[in-house]
């Protein structure tokens, strides 16, 4: 083969190895510049396996909606209709299986249909941060999850179109990464 088509090739290789994480990264910071925040309340999570690596593993109180009947399968794309309540906490309005003509919405996994109930995982439950930060964060969710404080853990979260972002997770409105540096 041609040097020079080698070589133009080799180029279009090094471009498309620079363009992918560089378009994925570029599509997460407009979500996180031009989409909306909601604010999604956090439960408790299990004390057992908090943590896998440097990550929080987040559970929300928006897991579910009231349904007669159940309206998708386990593992389906559920499109989850966003709004917030009166507290200015993120709220599921809607869930269907096709995407809502307006609104934001969060494409979810369904995870289920109990006692009148759908069921649904959202995709945005883990949050990294520094390691050596990670033990602190997760006894400061803990402390907070904890029935006997008037503190609330949430995660900030941008939605534009059919994209989330977890921004930071807050106690109290407090981030995580300065909560935890607090004596």
């Amino acid at each position: 083969m041609n040097k020079l088509v080698i070589g133009g090739l080799f180029i279009l290789m090094v471009l498309a190895q620079w363009y992918v994480p560089g378009n994925m990264i570029s599509q997460e910071e407009k979500v996180l510049t031009e989409g909306t925040m909601y604010k999604f309340k956090t439960e408790p999570i299990d004390p057992s396996d908090p943590f896998r690596g440097k990550y929080i593993v987040l559970n929300y109180e928006v897991n579910s909606f009231r349904s007669d009947t159940a309206i998708c399968k386990y593992y389906d794309k559920l499109y989850v209709s966003i709004g917030v309540d009166s507290l200015g906490f993120a709220k599921a309005t809607r869930i269907g299986l096709s995407e809502p003509e307006i609104g934001d919405f969060v494409i979810a996994d369904c995870s289920g249909f109990y006692n009148g109930k759908q069921s649904f995982s959202l995709p945005f439950d883990t949050y990294y941060m520094n390691e050596d930060k990670a033990l602190l964060a997760e006894e400061a969710v803990r402390e907070v999850q904890r029935d006997s404080l008037p503190s609330v853990c949430f995660g900030v979260v941008y939605v534009l179109g059919d994209r989330a972002v977890l921004d930071d997770v807050q106690i109290d409105g407090v981030s995580i990464k300065d909560y935890v540096e607090k004596p």
